[in-house]
């Protein structure tokens, strides 16, 4: 499954993602697949991998198997201040302090929690 996805600048192409929503940043993607903007596919089919939330961890392995098997070219999207930095939680022992420590990130979407055009805003940015 893949969808066909306008972004604010004009740019059209055909994208297939998954979201790894770990936290509340993931109800703002849901939000945004809800308006018919971006619908989600399985990882083998996706190319574009969004982390949404707090990785901890205890689910960093997760993300790695995760970005392992998505398609090529690969693209991650890290969605809010969690997934980039740890967010509120980035002095705890067991919060990795972003994504990018796991996997390497193609855009970061600021804020907590971004709002769902942010999102579109963010596959605009994304390699061609």
């Amino acid at each position: 499954m893949s969808t066909q996805v306008t972004t604010p600048q004009g740019r059209r192409f055909r994208l297939s993602l998954f979201d790894l929503g770990l936290a509340c940043c993931a109800v703002e993607f849901v939000a945004a697949s809800v308006a018919g903007e971006i619908e989600a596919t399985s990882l083998e089919e996706a190319n574009v991998l969004v982390i949404s939330g707090t990785v901890t961890d205890v689910s960093a392995p997760a993300v790695l198997r995760a970005y392992e098997r998505l398609a090529e070219p690969r693209h991650v999207v890290s969605f809010g201040a969690c997934s980039n930095t740890g967010g509120p939680y980035w002095d705890s022992y067991s919060v990795t302090k972003g994504v990018d420590q796991l996997v390497p990130v193609d855009v970061y979407v600021v804020g907590c929690p971004p709002r769902p055009e942010a999102l579109l805003a963010a596959l605009d940015r994304l390699p061609a």
